[in-house]
């Protein structure tokens, strides 16, 4: 209930205040499950994909947003929960195994379920190497990944700021890949959810025109957060000449 009463009164005010764009909304299968596979620029993207999506759609979504304390961390938990969002713990790999179980077993039943391939925010704008977890998913469950191109999202809310901006987005939706039979042997399947993850991410790449990233986005960052607190050496040479 709480879900179809944000979706009712979001959808108006977004459309009024970010004039948003959607092409391909007939991709999205009527009825049955899907997985909605999403470029990712901006925490509003979990929130601008539904709310433009005619079905409801849950979410996979990192567990910080389950756990907050005080007032403000306790309403941000009961929200994120009202709105259909399933935690997903990315540092501990069996609790991120489960959540990912979670997930096929609500498109088992029917449901649509939006995925980040990229599995963060992209921290410049370009897409990065898709993780296999949404491949293995539809590999599993058989149902259809529909590709999605979030586009402006970024300007909206960029990353570290917390007020939104007034700036038109766009959405485009393409046509459902179908996932191939599960293969035999534990090899074989890695290679084929490496390769059914490629035909995702080229999926996304070509609606949202985003330059690629052929390196993991969560390591990128890491990487860039290290080299930008590391403090250079001082030598002489580099000490101002006197007068």
């Amino acid at each position: 209930m709480f879900y179809w009463l944000v979706k009712i009164v979001l959808r108006p005010l977004f459309t009024l205040l970010f004039r948003p764009v959607v092409t391909g909304r007939q991709h999205i299968p009527r009825r049955g499950g899907a997985l909605l596979a999403s470029n990712h620029l901006s925490m509003t993207d979990s929130l601008f994909l539904p709310v433009m999506t005619r079905r409801r759609v849950s979410f996979l979504a990192k567990s910080e947003y389950f756990t907050g304390g005080g007032l403000k961390g306790r309403a941000k938990a009961a929200f994120v929960r009202g709105t259909g969002l399933i935690p997903i713990n990315r540092e501990d790999a069996d609790a991120a195994a489960q959540s990912l179980d979670e997930g096929a077993e609500s498109v088992r039943r029917g449901g649509l379920l939006g995925v980040y391939p990229e599995g963060t925010r992209s921290p410049d704008g370009r897409l990065y190497r898709g993780k296999t977890g949404t491949a293995r998913m539809a590999i599993d469950t058989g149902v259809p990944v529909v590709p999605v191109a979030m586009v402006g999202t970024d300007r909206v809310q960029p990353i570290g700021k917390v007020l939104p901006r007034l700036t038109r987005v766009a959405m485009h939706f393409g046509p459902p890949l179908r996932p191939p039979m599960p293969a035999v042997g534990s090899a074989a399947r890695r290679e084929q959810a490496r390769a059914f993850t490629e035909q995702i991410m080229a999926a996304i790449a070509q609606l949202s025109r985003q330059e690629r990233a052929d390196v993991d986005c969560a390591t990128h960052k890491r990487t860039r957060r290290a080299s930008s607190t590391a403090e250079p050496m001082s030598t002489s040479s580099e000490l101002p000449s006197g007068p």
